[in-house]
């Protein structure tokens, strides 16, 4: 697609594969690069090469608990040219965003507002599964989104929609297995835990559903993230991760919807004084259920992704909507919007993203199928 740079890498070299990444995005990554030491100095008041000194003990974590992924990153850097470290803080760019103890106290930028939504059972009137999400980001990082197309023997093929130089965000697998995730803001303490991009990569990455769940529930993350999981068998949960306690909650009538809000639960850790990051979440999600249950009517496949675009083109609130657009009352560092709605067809294999703001863009077919 002219409008959404597509990846493929293959190999059983994690070093090889991540220089093709880096290789075929380096100038995305360096656009990246320029973004991100903008908006972490207005957030933090830090300096780039200071940016990257706090970066560090992640990246002593994933070198010593997660090699693998230590060496794509290794690979990316080289093959585009830049610092391991820079790599490594375009991986923790969510934990860094979130971190009140980064730089200058104070309370942290609204930072995110994806939508995630999961289709089983009844929810589609075709008989497939469904999910997807529209991925509400800082709105100058649009230009940076790439789909990447992992070939890994003997672990999954991964299809994942990622800034470039991340290892790990939204995607599914040759299993049938698909992972769809929203910030939800939390930090509990000062200890380090594991990035989102190298936890999220780690569910891709997973042979089984039962896999993918073992490392939601058993890695310590540094912040709360929340993670839809859709299998193509027709299950999904959804799990409210935390660095301390984990809450979960089941679709009903076959449909699942998570904003940036707790819905599961709030941890204890933060339920004396909690009030929702994002306050549109609470607009947005009941807003994606009752437009997504159109596709409960819908015979044919393409009637049922015409029943997702039409719900993920939401404009209520506007623009803090489900369709997320720039708002012109925030600095340009901090707007955001939505980068990529997706819809991806797990019965099928199909993968199919809108490039932007879903009111303003249809779904495009990638390029490769899951199953291929």
């Amino acid at each position: 697609m002219a409008s959404l740079r597509t990846i493929e890498i293959s190999g059983t070299s994690a070093l090889d594969r991540g220089t093709q990444y880096g290789q075929a995005a380096a100038d995305l990554i360096a656009q990246a690069i320029e973004y991100y030491a903008r908006a972490f100095e207005h957030q933090s008041g830090l300096p780039w090469h200071e940016v990257l000194e706090r970066a560090r003990p992640w990246q002593r974590l994933i070198a010593d608990e997660f090699p693998e992924l230590f060496d794509e990153m290794t690979g990316i850097a080289s093959g585009a040219g830049v610092s391991l470290t820079e790599i490594v803080t375009l991986n923790c760019r969510g934990e860094i965003v979130y971190d009140r103890g980064f730089g200058r106290s104070g309370t942290p930028d609204e930072v995110d507002g994806c939508t995630s939504f999961s289709l089983t059972g009844s929810a589609a009137g075709d008989g497939h599964v469904y999910c997807g999400q529209n991925w509400d980001w800082r709105h100058e990082t649009r230009g940076t989104v790439v789909i990447v197309r992992i070939v890994q023997p003997p672990k999954p093929t991964v299809v994942m929609q990622v800034e470039a130089g991340q290892i790990g965000r939204h995607g599914a697998n040759s299993e049938g297995l698909a992972l769809n995730a929203n910030g939800l803001g939390g930090r509990f303490d000062e200890s380090v835990g594991v990035p989102q991009t190298v936890i999220r990569r780690l569910v891709l990455d997973s042979p089984t559903i039962s896999d993918a769940l073992r490392v939601l529930v058993n890695t310590k993350a540094h912040i709360a993230s929340n993670a839809l999981l859709t299998h193509r068998e027709g299950y999904s949960i959804d799990l409210e991760t935390t660095p301390g306690p984990i809450g979960w909650e089941y679709p009903s009538d076959g449909l699942l919807v998570h904003g940036n809000h707790y819905q599961a639960f709030v941890p204890p850790q933060l339920a004396a004084t909690h009030r929702p990051m994002s306050p549109d979440s609470l607009l947005r999600v009941p807003r994606a259920r009752q437009g997504l249950a159109a596709a409960a009517k819908a015979e044919k496949s393409e009637d049922v992704r015409s029943a997702v675009h039409i719900a993920m083109s939401d404009h209520l609130g506007f623009p803090d909507s489900l369709c997320e657009h720039p708002d012109d009352r925030m600095p340009s560092v901090t707007r955001w919007s939505t980068l990529v709605s997706s819809c991806v067809d797990l019965t099928t294999g199909e993968y199919y993203v809108a490039p932007g703001t879903p009111c303003e863009h249809p779904y495009e077919l990638m390029p490769f199928n899951l199953y291929e």
